[in-house]
């Protein structure tokens, strides 16, 4: 049965839609003048907050997502795709003037990857004019602090204080810029109201200036930020606050693919905080969500259900002990 829009979400999801074309195994050598080989190559929906919408509404909760789509082909393989996960896709804006952005990504054996943006990206929407979908929501997640839409100052403080008067739980990951660069001294004025942020090693030194996990997780916590989770890939993750502070052992698998695996993890934490308001156990589910992510290639393939990533922990649990 087709969820309500006007149901009260467990979470929301703000950000970037795209379509990623994945190119795995390239192989830099030419075969003629203007061919080269690859291992495969697929389409996949993408972008930060389709990836985490998705991983949400397949570990049960009432999702949405806030976005820019074109009118076009593109938009309508996301659409769809979201909707046959459940995901609530009445807020999606689409726009004739602005196609779906289509990102280029090139997946290299060890599941590393670089990907390739371009003038499509750079929209900004506005989700601050849309204050009933971001009060209707016990949790939003901004997909993409630092890129569009989250790359304007005044967007940015709009949309958390809008969420801060319904007391909703303010999830913030984060990007390198591509466009538009901001520090955090940018926007430090809404930095205090984010309750958890989650960047990546790389992104955290990137606006942190600093090389240990403590270190960046401390630059953080310094502008008022409640709860820092740095990603650490194949380290695993660190969280810190003012109270105490975890370093979580990454889980031992066969990496095929990390896209996605970022933001999975992410969907995975807000879920299980939502049902459980337990920190230890859902950071140990947002590892397991980020690992399981790597293990096929394309964001949204591998991860299935919650009791999928309940059934991984068990089994990694019996392996260690």
């Amino acid at each position: 049965m087709k969820k309500s829009k006007n149901e009260k979400l467990d979470i929301l999801f703000i950000g970037t839609a795209l379509i990623d074309s994945i190119i795995k195994g390239f192989d830099p050598k030419p075969i003629s003048a203007s061919g080269y080989r690859a291992e495969s190559g697929s389409l996949c929906i993408g972008g930060e907050a389709v990836n985490g919408a998705i991983t949400a509404a397949k570990l049960k909760m009432n999702t949405g997502i806030l976005c820019s789509l074109g009118q076009d082909n593109a938009g309508d393989m996301i659409i769809n795709e979201l909707g046959n996960h459940g995901v609530i896709t009445d807020h999606i804006i689409r726009s004739q003037e602005h196609p779906t952005p289509v990102t280029t990504m090139f997946v290299s054996e060890d599941g590393s990857r670089k990907s390739i943006t371009n003038h499509s990206h750079m929209y900004n929407f506005h989700p601050e004019q849309y204050p009933q979908i971001i009060k209707n929501a016990k949790a939003i997640v901004l997909g993409s602090l630092f890129r569009a839409p989250f790359n304007e100052p005044e967007v940015i403080k709009s949309v958390l204080n809008m969420a801060k008067k319904e007391n909703t739980l303010i999830f913030a990951d984060t990007k390198l810029p591509n466009f538009k660069a901001l520090s955090l001294d940018d926007i430090k004025e809404s930095l205090p109201i984010i309750d958890y942020i989650t960047p990546n090693e790389d992104e955290a030194k990137y606006y942190t200036g600093k090389t240990n996990p403590a270190e960046m997780a401390d630059v953080f916590l310094s502008y008022g930020i409640k709860n820092v989770i740095i990603k650490l890939g194949e380290k695993g993750c660190f969280f810190k606050n003012r109270e105490r502070s975890i370093c979580l052992k990454a889980y031992n698998i066969d990496a095929k693919d990390a896209t996605g695996a970022g933001d999975s993890f992410v969907a995975g934490f807000a879920s299980d905080l939502l049902l459980n308001n337990n920190l230890d156990p859902a950071l140990r589910f947002a590892n397991a969500c980020g690992a399981i992510c790597t293990t096929a290639i394309g964001a949204g393939t591998a991860l299935k259900s919650r009791d999928q990533v309940l059934r991984f922990i068990k089994d990694a649990d019996n392996h260690y002990n």
